[in-house]
């Protein structure tokens, strides 16, 4: 938003000779009185003059009455050493020496007097003022042309020392200074408060530039569209997002030229709002408007694209960055490392966690533990324990409580129980108690190693630190029990009592009863209908999971037919003239077999209506595998559909269906009815 003063090459000699009576003017390399727009970066609107109307008048008389010389006339030389070329010249290196001297009166006036001699003219004060950087002696500077020279803009002298003020981002000098003008009777005008709204801005101080913006309309002073635009960025700042926002609609139709600082705090504000396809629709239009994004730009937009779980749009954004020659930072590359953490990105992850100690940058403990946590969530069990070492070998940061949690999660995941329990015993060591997390994690690796009374010893851990078991450490012991010999079911069903009495009472008739009533239905329902979200549907895959495990089939069909009255699965089934499918993919195995044995029941009730049947038949597994397993979902059916002699394969166009045709569907469904009747 800066403005730079500029100054004519006024002449200050005239000729006596006939043939000039006019003063004389040349081309020169200082601009003519004029300001020039440079950068919005610097945030500060500078203006040299602001010209009465009947002053500009008289300039344009003036400037009739100029004669203009060829400077490569031989007598251009000496014109030219009279002229007020030389005069800028010696005025900006008398600026040097001020900049570099002590800021007492006695200094600063000796360099003023031996320089500027008597004939001291306003013009020479701005131009001194304009080229400083040392605002304590700016203001004796100030004080020295006030003193000897007749004023008739004195604010502009104001302004250019509120300038050098700014430089230096001194906010209360720039402060104090106002409070003088007004006391001197100095009007303030636009690019007083510009400049002052502009120092604060550098300062980070936003709040005082809201405060110097709205005392204007109290000085009759209306702001430009450059003060405009700067308060969209500061009004963003402080919070204050509508009026932000409502500026931002106000430039776009005024069309007035917004920096590139702005430009991220509107694409913050709607990252922080969740709008993140107004991010992308601001960082457009302010390419398309020829506004260069600079890295914190880009970075910002990293960062929200990876709030809103973008990780493609946050690969484009960096290619772009790579593309327009910026050199990726930490800042940067810790945007990526939570972008891609975050959507569990691993191999993109990893690749920027190694680029970033290949060029010697240090992480911090949140980028750790990200990294770790998301190795957690992927099953990187190598590349987790390679983070731990790095992480200790550091000096800015070592390992917490939410790495070592990470770390026994993946242990625990992998069911490799000695790992788990150094990781616990280096926990312990370096000072941090285990939380809910981190037993329940426990809980989990002794389960897979079939190790019940290691469980049972954990939870009664849990209780005797007053710890209360949540959903899902509940959820851990269910998930179990799936895993569990018939055997030792009721020692973990007396855990699950103590954690939640109604889960264990639905547990405890699913496990010792085998009556087929309505109670079992009404309790589980009850349960499922009030538990957490997040936990709901786990709770229903290990409730069935564990009917499959003791033969109890009805059990399993009420409790899937109660999750598809609570909404936990949806479209399990779908029906179109082509093809009738089941899609399984958010089942566990056991609840997948319950479905697959429902479908059966009712395509083989259609078969006996006399349906028509659809050319094909499918079975959708989804095609990924659990990332602890070697063996997912679609492998688990497989196996049970050669038992049933069932005449679906695996298409190997598609991946994770299981296809087949009308007629051997037909003639599949009519073997087993045969059968059925034949074993009556």
């Amino acid at each position: 938003m800066a403005y730079t003063y500029g100054f004519c090459s006024s002449p200050s000699i005239s000729f006596t000779q006939r043939s000039f009576n006019y003063p004389i003017v040349f081309q020169s390399r200082i601009p003519q009185l004029r300001i020039t727009q440079i950068s919005l970066q610097e945030s500060v609107s500078e203006v040299t003059h602001n010209l009465d109307p009947k002053d500009s008048k008289l300039a344009d008389d003036k400037r009739k009455n100029y004669i203009w010389v060829n400077p490569k006339s031989t007598k251009a030389s000496h014109f030219r050493q009279k002229s007020y070329d030389s005069r800028y010249t010696s005025l900006t290196k008398v600026a040097e020496a001020l900049n570099s001297c002590l800021p007492v009166e006695q200094d600063v006036f000796n360099i003023l007097d031996g320089n500027l001699g008597s004939k001291l003219v306003e013009q020479d004060g701005v131009i001194v003022l304009n080229s400083m950087s040392n605002p304590s002696a700016a203001l004796i500077v100030l004080k020295y042309f006030q003193d000897r020279c007749k004023l008739n803009r004195e604010v502009v002298l104001y302004n250019v020392t509120l300038k050098v003020l700014r430089k230096c981002k001194d906010l209360n000098g720039a402060e104090k200074l106002f409070d003088e003008m007004l006391q001197r009777g100095i009007t303030p005008d636009n690019v007083t408060f510009s400049t002052i709204i502009g120092c604060a801005r550098l300062s980070s101080l936003p709040g005082k530039a809201v405060e110097w913006f709205e005392r204007m309309p109290s000085f009759g002073i209306q702001p430009d569209d450059v003060t405009y635009s700067v308060m969209i960025d500061c009004y963003g700042r402080v919070g204050n997002v509508e009026m932000a926002l409502k500026l931002y609609d106000r430039s776009r139709t005024e069309k007035w030229r917004i920096d590139a600082v702005t430009f991220t705090t509107i694409i913050k504000i709607y990252g922080t709002s969740g709008n993140f396809d107004g991010c992308l629709t601001v960082f457009e239009e302010m390419k398309a408007l020829g506004v260069k994004p600079n890295l914190v730009c880009y970075n910002t937009m990293l960062d929200a694209m990876g709030r809103g779980r973008r990780p493609w749009q946050v690969k484009t954004i960096y290619q772009q960055i790579l593309s327009s020659g910026l050199t990726p930072g930490w800042a940067t590359y810790a945007a990526l490392l939570r972008a891609y953490g975050k959507a569990r990105y691993g191999d993109d992850a990893m690749n920027v966690y190694k680029e970033m100690k290949a060029k010697g940058m240090e992480l911090n403990n949140v980028l750790y533990n990200t990294l770790l946590s998301m190795c957690a969530d992927v099953g990187f069990v190598d590349e987790a324990v390679e983070i731990f070492e790095d992480m200790k070998r550091s000096k800015d940061c070592q390992p917490d409580s939410w790495t070592f949690s990470s770390l026994i999660t993946i242990f625990s995941c992998c069911g490799k129980v000695s790992e788990a329990e150094a990781m616990l015993k280096e926990m312990f060591e370096a000072g941090f108690e285990p939380n809910i997390y981190v037993l329940t994690s426990l809980i989990q690796c002794y389960g897979k190693s079939n190790r019940t009374d290691d469980v049972v010893r954990t939870f009664d851990q849990i209780i005797e630190l007053n710890i209360t078991p949540d959903e899902r450490s509940c959820g851990c012991l269910l998930n179990v029990m799936t895993q569990t010999p018939r055997e030792e079911l009721g020692k973990l069903t007396r855990c699950v009592e103590k954690a939640n009495p109604k889960l264990g009472n639905v547990v405890k008739l699913l496990v010792e009863s085998n009556v087929e009533d309505e109670t079992f239905k009404n309790e589980a329902c009850e349960v499922l209908a009030h538990v957490g979200a997040d936990v709901r549907k786990a709770y229903c895959n290990c409730l069935i999971d564990l009917c499959i495990n003791l033969d109890q089939l009805e059990k399993a069909c009420e409790l899937l037919e109660l999750g598809l009255t609570l909404k936990i699965y949806n479209d399990i089934q779908s029906k179109s003239p082509t093809n009738w499918s089941l899609h399984l993919k958010s089942l566990s195995l056991g609840a997948a077999l319950t479905a697959l044995h429902i479908w059966i029941n009712d395509l083989s009730k259609a078969l006996d209506e006399g349906d028509e049947f659809p050319p094909l038949l499918g079975i959708n597994t989804g095609h990924g595998k659990h990332k602890y397993s070697e063996k997912g979902l679609a492998g688990g059916l497989e196996s049970h559909l050669k038992e049933l002699n069932a005449p679906f394969h695996e298409a190997p166009e598609k991946a994770g269906w299981f296809l087949t045709t009308k007629v051997a569907a037909k003639s599949w469904l009519e073997a087993r009815r045969d059968n059925a009747v034949a074993a009556a």
